[in-house]
């Protein structure tokens, strides 16, 4: 499959994922974030759903060397914190598809967004990234 803009609203199967207190405090050691609610597994950090992206590739991408991709920017936006014990459920889209032309050629700009809803079918965040594919 090739990244065009055709794939411009096509999204993965939702997916479930347990935000577990484990997870949340080493996630915290590992980017050295003193803030306590990290530490002690109650709030996850914000970039916690970063976790999620490695299990919500988007077909499209599967396809593609990941030695060719460039993560170029990520985002978040919240509606409210993610907690210990939550349980939220994420679809990524893409969003954009372009390309451009870069000192080493063309590259293709992909931009997702990944929505986590709760277990309520409330969003609790959206996420928005760009692939650079060369």
């Amino acid at each position: 499959m090739t990244l065009d803009r055709s794939l411009v609203g096509t999204a993965t199967e939702p997916q479930t994922f347990d935000i577990e207190k484990g997870a949340i405090v080493r996630l915290a050691e590992a980017i050295g974030d003193p803030c306590p609610e990290y530490l002690n597994g109650t709030v996850a950090p914000p970039t916690f759903p970063t976790l999620f992206n490695f299990r919500l590739r988007h077909p499209a991408l599967e396809a593609i060397d990941p030695a060719r991709f460039i993560h170029g920017d990520q985002e978040y936006v919240y509606e409210r914190p993610l907690r210990a014990g939550d349980r939220v459920t994420c679809v990524t889209k893409i969003a954009g598809v372009t390309e451009k032309e870069t000192k080493l050629g063309t590259a293709t700009f992909v931009v997702t967004e990944t929505e986590g809803r709760d277990d309520d079918g409330e969003l609790v965040f959206t996420g928005r990234a760009t692939l650079i594919v060369r």
